[in-house]
């Protein structure tokens, strides 16, 4: 592929980020709303994909529809609670920075959403994995955020 049709495939990828599915009359709310319905249906997909994956190597469901029905849904509420917690913090850190987007805002974001998941996953979370999935977090946005201005 030559470098505009890569190109344009940027754009088009950073104009579906830029529309909005929800007006609820400010930027956060719909930067939540819209990171939060994106993500929980990707949850959504893989779940599903992931259960007829092993139901095809496996030969058998190992969950009845009930419960690929409940394991789904607390999928997709996962991805979605995670995505609009990042994106609610990254736009509220831009706000408070001056306008300011950098690493240290995905950093930031990163941490605080790795550890509010790791303390939600799990009715025994001790403080070391709450530590090291906000370490985590940190480090992947970080290098999401780095790895965007390359590209």
């Amino acid at each position: 592929m030559d470098k505009s049709g890569g190109r344009m495939v940027m754009d088009e990828i950073r104009s579906f980020e830029k529309a909005h599915l929800f007006d609820l009359g400010h930027p956060l709310l719909n930067r939540i709303a819209d990171s939060f319905v994106k993500a929980a249906g990707v949850g959504a997909l893989q779940a599903v994909s992931r259960e007829a994956y092993f139901t095809v190597v496996e030969g058998e469901s190992s969950k009845s529809l009930d419960a690929l029905v409940k394991n789904t849904g607390k999928e997709s509420l996962q991805w979605g609670l995670a995505a609009g917690l990042y994106s609610g913090i990254t736009y509220g850190m831009k706000e408070v920075r001056g306008g300011a987007h950098d690493w240290r805002n995905s950093a930031v974001a990163g941490a605080l959403t790795g550890a509010a998941m790791a303390m939600t996953t799990s009715e025994r979370t001790s403080h070391e994995q709450v530590v090291q999935s906000a370490l985590t977090g940190a480090a992947i946005s970080t290098a999401a955020n780095l790895l965007s201005s390359v590209f």
